[in-house]
């Protein structure tokens, strides 16, 4: 497996079509990937069967974790615990986020 990867490139090929999001590590005990949905695109991930981190590169928006929604912007990060519902939702921008799952 390489040890480098162009999330730039990832995310372009995301905006010329295909699904919103693209894993480029698949491993055992990780996995990491870019999502990139543009202005009100739909986010309609499932929960998941591992923890999640989240990286907000670019763009704005919300991601409901639970019940409850928190403001999204560039620098943030956030922690979804394993089988927790959530999904990114409200951004007017588009939004490049970076993703990991624990093993």
């Amino acid at each position: 497996m390489r040890p480098d990867f162009d999330v730039g490139g990832y995310a372009e090929r995301i905006r010329r079509g295909g699904p919103y999001f693209r894993t480029f590590v698949d491993r055992p005990g990780l996995a990491a990937g870019v999502l990139v949905l543009g202005p009100g695109e739909e986010d309609t991930q499932e929960p998941h069967e591992t923890d999640e981190v989240y990286y907000v590169i670019s763009g704005d928006g919300l991601l409901r974790i639970g019940d409850r929604d928190y403001e999204v912007s560039a620098g943030r990060a956030f922690f979804v615990a394993k089988d927790t519902a959530h999904h990114f939702h409200g951004n007017k921008k588009e939004l490049v986020v970076l993703y990991f799952f624990g093993g």
